[in-house]
């Protein structure tokens, strides 16, 4: 009786952390190239495809017509065919939580950076000038963050903000009541309280319906004196509206580390503008850890998947987070 072979195909790119770790009774199909990918993933029942190019992962998942369990580091998979991943009821785990606390850390250095002006004290190293007043006059302690998503990310933002004596709300799709010490907004009250906060933090995930969801509207609502912080997706906020707000300074900053599109074109306004930081989607980069970690959870998944068992984190492609 012949046996056939789970067939894996997967990113070559991980097979250090993976190869001498995967049971010996699976046909692995290591590839480094798309016109690689393309052939390895013919039959594969189990796909782990990410590449830099997400045009290249489209195409590759589209070929993987056999494919029942699709693996990803990435957090936002929004830039996939939802309705193909349902149509063939694939599975799908993602990266949420792998890049958590480095985001969230990033969220921080981030306000710091904007609380005490220290882009104005490095540029002052540069000119070899010894400053005699900081650029910066604002503490993290008394202020007051409005924190949009509470998943992976959003849940280590909260308590590290706290740690700086902030005072956060946070918006869950629940709404009311309390999140340790936060206050929880509901999705049909935060617009409404904007005028309160200090610092706006968008840590939702990229859905149809967080789209634009910073709009001009929402823009002028905010605090002159407030600082927009976004490490969601470029999608969640109106750009043209939000380059509007900080030429006229009708709000104080925004920490970008997302934009529309990515990379941002040289001339783009949003380089020229002072009060806008841009950190070019490096935030979940600034780890050593995330390739280990994701390893870690590929393998586990996979022994669960083997024995029948549920796997995690799950990609709902019907919610789009």
């Amino acid at each position: 009786m012949t046996t056939h072979k789970t067939i894996l195909a997967i990113s070559g790119l991980i097979r250090p952390l993976l190869e001498p770790r995967l049971p010996g009774d699976i046909d692995v199909r290591w590839f480094m190239t798309h016109d690689e990918a393309i052939e390895a993933v013919k039959g594969a029942e189990i796909g782990w495809f990410d590449m830099n190019d997400t045009d290249a992962m489209v195409a590759t998942l589209r070929e993987a017509k056999d494919l029942k369990w699709l693996n990803s580091i990435y957090a936002g998979l929004d830039f996939l065919p939802m309705d193909l991943l349902i149509e063939r009821g694939i599975t799908v785990t993602n990266g949420a939580g792998i890049n958590a606390v480095a985001i969230a850390e990033y969220v921080v250095m981030g306000m710091l950076n904007i609380a005490k002006g220290y882009r104005e004290v490095v540029r002052a190293q540069d000119r070899y000038e010894w400053l005699t007043d900081s650029p910066g006059k604002r503490e993290l302690a008394g202020s007051s963050a409005l924190l949009l998503g509470y998943g992976a990310i959003g849940k280590r933002i909260q308590p590290r903000l706290e740690a700086f004596d902030v005072e956060v709300s946070v918006v869950r799709r629940s709404g009311g009541g309390a999140m340790g010490k936060a206050a929880v907004l509901g999705p049909d009250e935060w617009r409404a309280r904007l005028g309160e906060f200090d610092w706006v933090i968008l840590a939702v995930p990229a859905t149809p319906e967080t789209e634009g969801m910073m709009g001009a509207d929402e823009l002028a609502a905010m605090k002159r004196e407030a600082v927009l912080v976004n490490i969601a997706r470029g999608s969640v906020v109106d750009q043209p509206a939000l380059i509007e707000a900080l030429e006229a300074k009708a709000i104080h900053a925004a920490f970008l580390d997302v934009t529309t599109p990515e990379p941002l074109p040289e001339q783009h306004p949003l380089w020229k503008l002072d009060n806008a930081h841009i950190t070019m989607h490096v935030s979940g980069r600034s780890q050593d850890k995330m390739f280990i970690r994701s390893a870690d959870r590929f393998l586990e998944n996979l022994a669960n998947y083997r024995a029948g068992k549920p796997l995690s984190p799950i990609f709902d492609p019907r919610r789009g987070y």
